[in-house]
């Protein structure tokens, strides 16, 4: 095991941080599963798009996680990462297209046409559950990376930190309809939801891999 220095955390070594990053990885899937079918269902009851939005990313989440967990998987079995590692962050990079584009298209639609969604209570206590926890949980992903030499591992990290802005966004969106009745925050919401997506994406895509520790 690496030793730090006296006063600091302890580094970790290659084996600890992949365990660790499994653990977050379970952690993550297992969070945003709930948090999406809650988000998905209030969503639509309350006819939200920016928290039916917020769902769709928690669903983007857990697919960044279970290809995460694929990378994860493929380094305890074969070692060398490089390719698997750049496969990953692609997929990663896709499904943030896909939440951008249709999130967009039904964001402006919501608009033109008007649709006033009702208020809900369930959308305003899961989306503030996600910004007080998603922080902490990508800040300890964040700090695996650079062990791991993962650069899929930084991309889902940044997906963790992206959920927690979107937490924000959404549910300061909710917040306005509810207590001035301002239907337009709803659907603005979510095209920042998308913009954002669509930034994280376009930066997956065009992110190299980092040195791969087990592999240099």
């Amino acid at each position: 095991m690496s030793v730090g220095t006296p006063g600091r955390t302890p580094v970790l070594d290659r084996p600890q941080a992949l365990r660790r990053a499994r653990l977050l990885n379970r952690v993550t899937i297992g969070w945003n599963v709930v948090e999406a079918l809650v988000a998905l269902a209030a969503g639509v009851a309350a006819g939200s798009l920016g928290l039916v939005a917020f769902g769709l990313d928690s669903c983007v989440e857990v697919s960044g996680a279970l290809v995460l967990a694929w990378r994860l998987a493929r380094e305890e079995r074969t070692g060398c990462t490089q390719p698997d590692d750049r496969r990953a962050t692609r997929a990663l990079a896709v499904c943030f297209f896909a939440l951008a584009g249709w999130v967009s298209v039904n964001a402006v639609l919501d608009l033109l046409h008007g649709h006033q969604p009702g208020v809900s209570a369930v959308g305003i206590v899961v989306t503030t559950l996600s910004l007080l926890t998603m922080p902490a949980l990508a800040r300890a992903k964040r700090r695996l990376a650079p062990v791991l030499g993962s650069r899929a591992q930084e991309r889902e990290a940044s997906q963790t930190r992206l959920c927690a802005i979107l937490s924000a966004v959404v549910l300061g969106g909710l917040v306005l309809n509810a207590a001035l009745g301002w239907w337009w925050a709803d659907p603005v919401a979510a095209l920042v939801v998308a913009a954002l997506a669509a930034v994280e994406g376009t930066r997956s895509w065009r992110a190299e891999s980092l040195a791969d520790t087990c592999c240099a």
